[in-house]
């Protein structure tokens, strides 16, 4: 008896998604809800797991395939053992490009993705002999390039490697052509529109992390252990821009069409680094969150979009973005709005550098700090208003528990 496997339902106002990955090949055996195919919404990445246990018939379509909600895209039969005959692959499957092909890790016959497949190629390492820490022990990127620095240096390049460069191709001179994933697609269309519809201006300050680096560094055994959590700075950042948009509630709202929407809570997207590029899940209402509250969802979500187990619900809304440039090393920049938002909040990376105090010239850790605006919603007065008040609570954190 053949089951359907059709898309789910992937959330408010999303109709389709495109098919990322098989993760199970005709032939093989299936258990309920084992995710089979991997999809890709605007916004997250969404496994689909198996109805019932048994064999995975057939495919009904490829990799990079538009599917909508309800469509059947692969066929179940149901009990009987797995069968990895390579014929039935090759007959019921949508044959994969050779790379694709010869990048299996072990006895699982997992296509890497492009990003993993990439990162072989360049660093000639044998995918086979690498042991996957993402979901169902697939390979990630990490994975490849970690094995990569462990690897002798005076060792020969993986077969799989040599394989899929062409004998004709110059050493140095490889140029792979990898289709945008449905996700990077979104990205790059909301920060372009996010530019050509709002009045973007940024602000600048600068900030002296002692006082927050003092206080973490005294307390942070003690959260940890009480809280099972590191104490981190985005929590001090989340307050002190819960304390900013309380008091300048224009940088906490958003255009409506003609008109303008005060919010009375603080939902903050967190800015966090996944597989297939930059995702912003929601901290909802962090104004009334304490520090361990908010570096849980924080060190949550940033598991989870590592895993890509990221869902709809957790992207759903935010009123403010917090993008950390810092953790990646940068000194300076000047952040994008996330749409229908209003402000994000640019933090980067904490220098050593001379300033005075009292007349005298001192080292102390500073960090940049960048608040990017719609000019058309928020004025110069209140966007400096904003980012100065985050600056002060930061250098003095006793404003954060008496709410100053």
């Amino acid at each position: 008896m053949s089951i359907e496997v059709k898309v789910p339902t992937l959330g408010e106002s999303v109709t389709e998604a495109t098919v990322g990955e098989w993760l199970k090949q005709p032939g093989e055996a299936v258990k309920a809800d084992e995710p089979i195919v991997s999809l890709e919404t605007d916004k997250v990445a969404v496994d689909v797991p198996a109805p019932a246990d048994g064999v995975l018939a057939e495919h009904k379509v490829a990799v990079g395939d538009t599917v909508e909600v309800g469509a059947v895209i692969a066929l179940l039969s149901e009990g009987g053992a797995g069968v990895t005959a390579a014929p039935a692959a090759a007959k019921d499957a949508p044959a994969p490009a050779p790379a694709a092909q010869e990048s299996t890790t072990g006895d699982a016959s997992q296509t890497l993705s492009p990003a993993v497949r990439r990162a072989v190629l360049e660093h000639g390492v044998d995918p086979s002999t690498i042991k996957g820490t993402g979901k169902d022990g697939r390979l990630t990127k990490e994975d490849v390039l970690a094995a990569a620095k462990a690897k002798d240096t005076g060792a020969a390049p993986a077969p799989a490697a040599a394989e899929a460069t062409p004998a004709a191709a110059p050493v140095g001179r490889n140029v792979e052509r990898v289709k945008m994933t449905r996700l990077r697609q979104t990205i790059a269309k909301r920060l372009k529109s996010a530019q050509d519809n709002a009045a973007l201006l940024t602000t600048f300050n600068d900030v002296d992390m002692s006082a927050v680096i003092e206080a973490r560094n005294k307390y942070k055994d003690l959260f940890a252990k009480k809280h099972d959590v590191r104490l981190g700075f985005m929590g001090f950042f989340a307050k002190a821009a819960c304390l900013a948009l309380k008091d300048v509630p224009a940088v906490n709202a958003q255009i409506d069409g003609d008109e303008i929407l005060y919010h009375d809570f603080v939902d903050i997207s967190v800015a966090v680094s996944a597989p297939n590029g930059l995702v912003v899940p929601v901290v909802r209402d962090c104004d009334k969150l304490s520090f361990a509250g908010i570096e849980k969802a924080i060190a949550d979500y940033g598991k989870k979009a590592k895993e890509g187990a990221l869902t709809m619900e957790d992207m759903k809304g935010g009123t403010f973005t917090i993008s950390n440039g810092g953790v990646f090393g940068s000194l300076m920049s000047t952040p994008i709005i996330n749409p229908p938002q209003s402000a994000v909040l640019g933090l980067h990376r904490i220098d050593e550098r001379p300033v005075v105090v009292d007349g005298e010239i001192v080292i102390r850790p500073m960090m940049y700090i960048a608040l990017s605006y719609d000019h058309r919603i928020i004025d110069g007065r209140e966007a400096v208003t904003a980012l100065k008040i985050i600056k002060e609570a930061i250098e003095d954190p006793t404003r954060l528990l008496i709410d100053l």
